[in-house]
């Protein structure tokens, strides 16, 4: 048996040891309550997937601004033209940028993410209740959704809500409730006017993300990111691509989520107010390859106060239907890219292997 450095360990069962912390629902939050002062073994990733500070992230010139900040206010006015070019541009390039003047009130995202912070700082015997990897669960607690699969863990809990109609509010553990139906009526506004102008941006009629669905499929993922006591062995989340078709993310101000551009990793600052938008695999297939998909990831938190994050996915809404390239955006001199697919057969890959780079992509790819 190997650790995480690659070097043989007699003795060690990681199945065993993955299982037991499984089996105790205790979560990272629970580790670092028990006073533990290194982490177990299979939460140490090699060195070649770790930052290397020197390297992996080097100062921005001065005055630069990596991340693009797209302010939304008079997107339905004469601005429009000026907004859809700002995240077309962002969309093609990076990927990633963020949105101010969305729309979406300061007071609502504050109790958002305190809600999060209150929902993971309950005695462990109270957030068990909700711990689940049962996929049919509408409402689920746990730490790494891909730990029996991952060749090694990251330092985060999180809890994970389907919004759909097998979803009870009821479900929903009360410390927590009312913010999260707040917060997705919010979300699911912006994401509307976020479709549109990203379709006008592929040069498509404003409507047909929409009518496509993909603004009717949500998951919210809420991570907790509690301290780690050696975060130079282990990572927050993975280096990987969003499946969805799009991403909206709240965090907090503490930082820790990077991007990938070019050979490097740079910061994603928080902004104050801003969300962060991200393109998904899907809608880089979608638009065959007019919008791309990037590379992200986080850092173990060396703070000791806990990193909180809430990304709604958005994606379509019916399983069974087919999707791939827009017809409208192939040609004799841009054919499609990908194949097509069911919704259905997308997530059922995505579900059964480790959270990756962009793997996902590649296997739909002509």
């Amino acid at each position: 048996m190997e650790n995480g450095r690659g070097e043989a360990e007699e003795g060690y069962d990681r199945a065993k040891e993955v299982k037991q912390f499984d089996d105790s629902k205790i979560g990272v939050k629970g580790l670092i309550d028990s006073g533990i002062t290194s982490i177990p073994r299979f939460f140490v990733h090699p060195p070649h997937s770790l930052p290397a500070t020197a390297t992996t992230n080097p100062p921005p010139p001065p005055g630069s601004n990596l991340i693009p900040n797209i302010d939304l206010s008079g997107f339905d006015s004469d601005r429009r033209s000026i907004i859809v070019d700002q995240i077309r541009d962002a969309a093609s390039s990076l990927g990633f940028f963020q949105v101010t003047n969305h729309g979406i009130p300061s007071q609502v995202l504050d109790r958002t993410v305190a809600a999060i912070k209150a929902f993971n700082e309950q005695p462990t015997e109270i957030k068990a209740i909700h711990y689940s990897r049962e996929m049919g669960r509408s409402v689920s607690f746990f730490s790494n959704f891909d730990i029996y699969r991952s060749k090694a863990a990251t330092w985060r809990d999180t809890i994970t809500l389907r919004w759909g109609p097998n979803l009870e509010i009821g479900e929903i553990p009360e410390i927590c409730r009312s913010e999260f139906v707040e917060w997705d009526r919010q979300v699911q506004r912006l994401g509307e006017t976020l479709m549109e102008l990203l379709s006008e941006g592929l040069g498509v009629e404003r409507g047909k993300l929409k009518a496509l669905t993909c603004n009717e499929g949500k998951t919210m993922v809420a991570h907790y990111y509690p301290f780690c006591p050696q975060p130079d062995l282990t990572l927050g989340i993975d280096s990987h691509t969003d499946p969805a078709a799009l991403t909206v993310l709240l965090q907090d101000q503490i930082g820790g989520l990077q991007v990938k551009k070019g050979e490097h990793w740079v910061d994603v600052q928080p902004v104050r107010d801003a969300l962060v938008i991200n393109i998904g695999d899907l809608l880089q297939i979608i638009s065959n390859d007019g919008y791309s998909s990037v590379e992200h990831r986080v850092l173990a938190n060396h703070l000791h106060q806990p990193r909180i994050s809430i990304a709604t996915f958005f994606n379509p809404s019916k399983r069974e239907d087919f999707h791939g390239p827009l017809p409208e955006l192939i040609s004799l001199d841009k054919p499609p890219l990908y194949r097509s697919f069911t919704l259905a057969e997308f997530f059922t890959r995505f579900f059964t292997k480790e959270l990756g780079s962009k793997s996902q992509i590649s296997y739909f790819q002509l």
